[in-house]
């Protein structure tokens, strides 16, 4: 009977899935209010509707250059991209500075895993006189929306200050199985431009109007689109740097609010006049009254063109430092708030060891809460200073009797070891999701290798400092024995760290104590074989205990690497077709280059990534179309 309810609910999502001809309702300009809601079912104005075939995915979305975002870097960094993919796609090297106007095209992943709407996660810390309309359509370029933004942080409207960091949700989404079938592999997301239309915008992608339409659910190919909104172009390609031009016309204005109120009347008369002039005067009446509101933000547009000049003479070492020392400035907590917030350090908020389930203030907000034993001032000054989504974000912290207490954001998956350990979800079953924990922690450690200034090795990456979020994106946590990445000789405290990762250790740091981003190279590659194996890095082989990477190097030899996937994979994942039995090798291979007995011969992290991206992307082509069985993201 059970079979029979499978086979119906099967078919039956087939047929919706195959009749969903539209990705999304184009939202027209309704995006651009702050008063829209969705109590009714998922709305356009806010992100795109998770009604795609896969759950996550590569997406792309077009972000226009300007001051101060206007490098590889800069972009990177705003968008929580990775910065060497970006370079890839843009055709351009990783110190690339763009003319103000050039469409970047920006690689991300797409994913919808426990929310109706897809999107990718980024953060941004607020500058002068922020609102969440100008960070949605001045900085974002409505490539998230207002509304998004004020669902998405706990501040209000009126309690924006400079300095606070706001959670992200940009815009971006996943084919429908129509869409997979017809050859669409990838949606890219992209700002309207002044004088857009649905056919140079198909023929500028190079494809057909028709899927434009399609994708957005326009009526025809002749509807109405407006600047600052975006649409999805369905690609079944990568897109490439050649589609990308420079966007000349009127001034990066922010296009006017759409108001709600009785107060906004007056307003609306005017919008009306303007719209009966024609094209021309729109552009200029819009122009001169956005002009007229935002005089001080123009003023300090200008101020920060010219600032940008200054930038573009500076070295390239001078520019990865400004970006990379953002500091933000955690909260300074009183020691009655962390009681009261751990019901006292009370057992049933004990998460493991030192670390408690805390729930602060009126907005109930949930926060880890560990108690450090000595001093934790480099913990707390390190973790100010960087800043990236794949590395642990600090909350504040609080001193009492001597012990800091350190207050983080709260992971709710645990740590991977864990969620390897005891889960048996479809994500777990799936290489694809383990294939994006891996890529996630990679990109933490290039960010804290190259994008820092000085540069760090984290010296403590293990399946255990390694936490996930409920979606399960997966950040470096344990910051406590980080050091600069310069090559030098650590004396007295290799013995001590041996103890607390086992497994993970370099050679050259057993034997010398030397410490260099080669170092945590090593341990990312015992990691990897952990996610593809599930098993820990020290286990048990024939009675004793042994390193896992030399039970999988004597498991496969040299040769036919292929032929033995089945001695070393996960027996809890899905096996069904070709993408594993091809991807798993390649991914072993990697994490066996990542743990060379010789420093200089391992990989960097950038090299990682790259190999992660390609192997990712393969994987994905070869489910195209996937398996109801196999698919790691499909509707349940």
């Amino acid at each position: 009977m059970n079979h029979h309810v499978v086979f119906l609910f099967t078919l039956t999502f087939l047929l919706l899935s195959f009749n969903a001809k539209a990705q999304q309702n184009y939202s027209g300009n309704s995006i651009l209010s702050c008063k829209n809601d969705d109590k009714m079912g998922p709305s356009p104005s806010f992100l795109y509707t998770c009604n795609g075939f896969n759950k996550t995915c590569m997406s792309f979305l077009i972000f226009k250059s300007k001051p101060p975002f206007n490098s590889i870097t800069t972009i990177s960094n705003l968008t929580s991209s990775n910065p060497e993919e970006l370079a890839r796609i843009n055709d351009v090297t990783v110190l690339k500075v763009f003319p103000t106007g050039k469409e970047v095209i920006v690689p991300l992943n797409c994913s919808c895993l426990t929310r109706e709407y897809y999107q990718a996660e980024t953060k941004y810390v607020l500058g002068q006189s922020p609102t969440y309309f100008t960070v949605a359509n001045d900085t974002f370029e409505g490539l998230t929306t207002c509304d998004t933004l004020m669902r998405a942080n706990s501040y209000g409207e009126l309690d924006l200050l400079p300095g606070m960091e706001l959670h992200v949700p940009l815009r971006c989404a996943c084919p429908t199985w129509h869409q997979i079938t017809n050859g669409t592999k990838y949606l890219l997301t992209y700002s309207v431009n002044w004088g857009d239309s649905i056919k140079n915008i198909a023929a500028r992608f190079n494809v057909a109007a028709g899927n434009v339409v399609d994708a957005n659910g326009f009526s025809t190919q002749t509807q109405t689109i407006f600047p600052f909104t975006t649409v999805l172009i369905p690609l079944p390609s990568e897109p490439v740097s050649s589609m990308a031009i420079i966007v000349n016309g009127p001034p990066a204005v922010s296009p006017l609010p759409v108001c709600s109120s009785e107060k906004c009347n007056s307003r609306r008369k005017l919008y009306i006049v303007i719209a009966t002039t024609g094209g021309s005067m729109l552009v200029l009446c819009v122009v001169l009254f956005g002009g007229f509101l935002c005089r001080k933000r123009s003023a300090r547009f200008i101020k920060r063109g010219e600032q940008s000049e200054k930038a573009k003479k500076l070295s390239s070492e001078d520019i990865r430092g400004k970006i990379a020392i953002i500091e933000h400035h955690s909260k300074v907590y009183k020691f009655e708030e962390i009681e009261e917030a751990t019901e006292n350090f009370g057992s049933k908020n004990r998460i493991k060891g030192s670390v408690f389930r805390g729930v602060f203030g009126k907005e109930k907000n949930i926060l880890a809460v560990k108690k450090m034993r000595g001093d934790a001032s480099m913990e707390v000054n390190l973790l100010e200073r960087i800043n990236h989504f794949n590395l642990i974000k600090l909350q504040g912290y609080c001193e009492n009797d001597g012990f800091p207490y350190l207050v983080y954001e709260f992971m709710e998956n645990g740590s991977l070891r864990e969620w390897l350990s005891r889960n048996r979800s479809k994500e777990h079953q799936s290489l694809a999701w383990r294939i994006l924990i891996a890529l996630d922690v990679a990109n933490g450690l290039q960010y804290l290798h190259n994008f820092t200034e000085p540069c760090y090795v984290h010296r403590n990456i293990n399946s255990g400092n390694i936490l996930l979020n409920r979606d399960l994106r997966a950040k470096i946590a344990n910051f406590a024995l980080v050091e600069e990445s310069e090559s030098k000789i650590t004396s007295g405290c290799a013995a001590s760290h041996v103890v607390k990762s086992r497994g993970y250790t370099a050679p050259e740091y057993l034997e010398a104590g030397m410490v260099t981003t080669k170092m945590d190279v090593f341990a990312f590659g015992v990691v990897l074989l952990e996610l593809i194996t599930g098993k820990d890095s020290v286990t048990l082989h024939d009675g004793r205990e042994v390193m896992l990477h030399a039970i999988i190097v004597n498991l496969i030899g040299k040769e036919n690497l292929e032929e033995k996937v089945s001695l070393f994979i996960d027996p809890c994942l899905t096996v069904t077709g070709n993408s594993e039995i091809v991807c798993a090798p390649q991914l072993v291979k990697l994490g066996l280059a990542c743990l060379i007995q010789e420093p200089a011969e391992r990989p960097t992290m950038v090299e990682v990534v790259s190999s992660l991206l390609k192997i990712y992307t393969s994987y994905m082509e070869q489910i195209i179309p996937p398996s109801i069985s196999n698919s790691p993201s499909m509707e349940r």
